[in-house]
C-alpha cells in the first residue's frame, strides 16, 4: 500500500548515477533512467563506451510501473537512458526532455508520448489532487564549440503543489551541465530552491575534455543558486567520472555549504519539504 506523505513533502529514492524516483502526493516521477548492471557498457556516442562500476539499487522490473506519471530525462546519453530502461519501460509513458531527445525517443525507440521542451518552456502534470510543473532550464554539456559534439542537455525545475493551490516545493535537477553564464538566469528567476540535485563526477572524455561539474564547479553552482539543500548524484558509477563525491564534500564544506549537502547512498530514501 502506498504510504501517505505529509503535505508539501517529497520522498526521493536514489537508485544510482542520476536516477531518482520522486514521489509527491499522488505523483511519481522517474529521472534519467540508468539501469545497466555492473560490468555493462554505456554508449556515449562516437564509439565511446564506459563500463558501469556499480549496481542500480532497483531493477527496472521492480519499479512501481502502474504509479509512474512521467520520466524527466536531461539528455540522451547511455548513462542516463540505456537499453535496459528502453526495454523495461512502457512505450506509452510520458517523457519530458529536450526536443533532440524527444525526436529519438518517438521515432527510433517508440516512446510516442515523449515531449520536447525548449529552454524555459513548461509542462504541467496532474494526478488526483497533486500537480507538478516541469520547466526546462539552461544547461551546457561541454565548453565552447565542443558542445556541438554532445547531445543537448537541460536542467529541470520541478514545482510541486496541489491542483488548486500554490507551489509548495521546488526542486532543481541540474542535468549534466557545466557552470556557465546561462545559469545566472536560474538564480535570478528562481530565488528560492528547496533542493538542488547536483550532477557531478567531473566526467572526462579522451583528450582531457571535462563535460560535467567536478567538485569545484559543483560548489560554484551552490554559490550561485543558493539552494536550501543539495543532493549530489552522478559520481563514482563510471570510470569516466574523475571527481569523487568526497572531493565535492570537501570543497563544498570549505566554502560553507556543508550544512546544505545531503548524504544519500544508492538504495536510500530521503524526504524533503519547504
Amino acid at each position: 500500500m502506498r504510504e501517505e506523505l505529509p503535505e508539501g513533502t517529497a520522498e526521493i529514492l536514489f537508485i544510482g548515477n542520476a536516477t531518482l524516483l520522486i514521489r509527491y502526493g499522488q505523483l511519481t516521477l522517474l529521472t534519467d533512467p540508468n539501469f545497466l548492471h555492473r560490468g555493462q557498457h554505456a554508449h556515449l556516442g562516437y564509439g565511446l563506451v564506459t563500463r558501469r562500476l556499480t549496481e542500480p539499487a532497483v531493477d527496472v522490473a521492480d519499479l512501481p510501473h502502474a504509479d509512474l506519471d512521467a520520466v524527466v530525462l536531461s539528455h540522451l546519453h547511455g548513462d542516463h537512458f540505456d537499453r535496459v530502461a528502453r526495454r523495461g519501460l512502457d512505450s506509452g509513458l510520458p517523457f519530458l526532455t529536450t526536443p533532440h531527445a524527444a525526436r529519438f525517443l518517438r521515432g527510433l525507440y517508440g516512446f510516442r508520448r515523449a515531449a520536447g521542451l525548449r529552454t524555459w518552456q513548461s509542462h504541467t502534470l496532474e494526478h488526483g489532487t497533486s500537480r507538478v510543473r516541469v520547466t526546462s532550464l539552461p544547461g551546457r554539456h561541454a565548453p565552447g564549440p565542443t558542445r556541438w559534439l554532445l547531445p543537448p542537455v537541460m536542467g529541470s525545475l520541478l514545482e510541486f503543489g496541489d491542483s488548486a493551490g500554490p507551489t509548495r516545493l521546488v526542486i532543481y535537477l541540474t542535468g549534466d551541465t557545466l557552470v556557465f553564464s546561462g545559469l545566472r538566469e536560474i538564480a535570478e528567476r528562481v530565488p528560492d530552491i528547496h533542493l538542488a540535485v547536483v550532477h557531478l563526477g567531473g566526467t572526462t572524455l579522451p583528450g582531457g575534455l571535462t563535460v560535467t561539474m567536478d567538485a569545484r564547479q559543483g560548489s560554484d553552482l551552490l554559490d550561485l543558486v543558493q539552494p536550501r539543500q543539495a543532493l549530489p548524484v552522478h559520481f563514482d558509477d563510471y570510470p569516466v567520472f574523475r571527481s569523487s563525491l568526497e572531493d565535492f564534500l570537501e570543497e563544498a564544506g570549505r566554502r560553507g555549504h556543508g550544512s546544505r549537502v545531503l548524504r544519500c547512498v544508492a538504495g536510500e530514501r530521503i524526504r524533503v519539504s519547504a
